[in-house]
């Protein structure tokens, strides 16, 4: 068996609900996956992914690689179980948070200092891969370009080529078949650079197909052209997933075009500082005019937070600096978000994904 087979139970225009088959388990889409950068979600435990019903949570490899280390993770036993979730677990190579600080980079890789000691590192096609096997996540990316949107159009040429060389090298050096490797569509906001991207990734063979670089500075009018280029030359039994993206908006549109798998920070970093999504928009809690609410969150919310806590005593945690607060609008934000994605999973089922979309956009567009 190959280690991610994409079940599609039904469709919606391009909009695709399914279920996805690893070596773990099953998992369905489409989905949003939280981020937990260093093994966990900030102000969160393995207990409350569970509870909250996400099914694959991220690590990140740039982080996990400097602490604790890649071997310590592995001797612990793996991400999953290093951090005690029995979920899915997906790592992203790192490339991001590298890129981001602006390496050394050639034909072959990367080299950048850490963030933590200021010592040097080096990162390449086969390390990533590597580094990743040790950490044992469920899926691993490939490592790839990322050019910040928008770019001058030789950088994003290189960024494109150099990820296709990159993507063979990481096949061919990906071991474990109990591990599914994802080869990332980079392009900037060249449809054809991404329509190639895709068709050369594809005939490389990949377990799934990340689409990245996007989100990184461009409008969502900009982002969709793009990525709608890569989607039609993705195959249909894979899953495809959409990297860093995690606002409403883009998600439901994203969807529409065939997207099944979302992560992003957006929803923990705003929680952290005050901010919930709700059904009527962002609602910034830590405003005066809250002081004296009865009101939850969102009433349209079950989750735990807006079962049982007001507006006014979230307020007052933020303005005492009590980190409870941080943790208790990260919880509601993952909740809504997930619950969002099962009313687009619903929504697909029932056909009526596009008054949904409609909805959404009114709110969030």
């Amino acid at each position: 068996m190959r280690p991610v087979e994409m079940d599609v139970v039904a469709r919606d225009g391009a909009a695709r609900r399914g279920v996805a088959t690893t070596a773990r388990g099953t998992y369905h889409t489409p989905l949003f996956m939280p981020v937990g950068t260093r093994g966990a979600i900030k102000y969160l435990s393995a207990a409350d992914y569970e509870r909250l019903g996400a099914e694959i949570v991220l690590g990140n490899t740039y982080h996990l690689m400097l602490r604790p280390g890649a071997e310590t993770v592995a001797h612990l036993g793996g991400l999953a179980a290093f951090a005690g979730w029995s979920g899915h677990t997906l790592t992203d190579s790192g490339g991001y948070q590298v890129f981001s600080l602006e390496p050394k980079m050639d034909d072959d890789g990367v080299t950048f200092r850490s963030t933590y000691d200021g010592s040097w590192q080096r990162l390449t096609p086969e390390t990533a891969v590597r580094t990743q096997e040790l950490l044992g996540a469920d899926i691993q990316m490939v490592l790839d370009v990322c050019a910040p949107l928008p770019s001058a159009p030789d950088v994003i040429r290189t960024a494109h080529a150099r990820t296709l060389a990159w993507a063979e090298r990481a096949k061919a050096t990906h071991t474990r078949t109990d591990q599914s490797l994802f080869g990332i569509v980079q392009g900037g906001l060249d449809p054809v650079l991404r329509a190639e991207s895709a068709q050369r990734l594809v005939a490389i063979g990949f377990d799934g197909y990340a689409i990245g670089g996007l989100s990184v500075g461009e409008t969502r009018a900009e982002m969709l052209p793009a990525l709608a280029a890569a989607i039609e030359h993705l195959p249909d039994d894979r899953p495809r997933y959409l990297m860093g993206v995690g606002d409403p908006a883009s998600l439901v549109e994203a969807v529409a075009l065939g997207v099944d798998q979302f992560d992003c920070v957006l929803q923990t970093r705003i929680g952290r500082h005050g901010t919930a999504l709700t059904s009527t928009g962002k609602l910034h809690v830590k405003n005066a005019k809250h002081t004296l609410d009865h009101a939850p969150l969102d009433a349209e919310c079950s989750c735990e937070v807006c079962s049982r806590h007001s507006r006014g005593y979230l307020r007052h945690l933020f303005q005492v600096n009590e980190p409870t607060a941080a943790r208790m609008l990260s919880i509601h934000n993952i909740a809504w978000t997930l619950s969002l994605m099962s009313r687009i999973r619903e929504a697909i089922s029932a056909g009526t994904l596009d008054p949904l979309r409609r909805e959404i956009l009114e709110v969030w567009g």
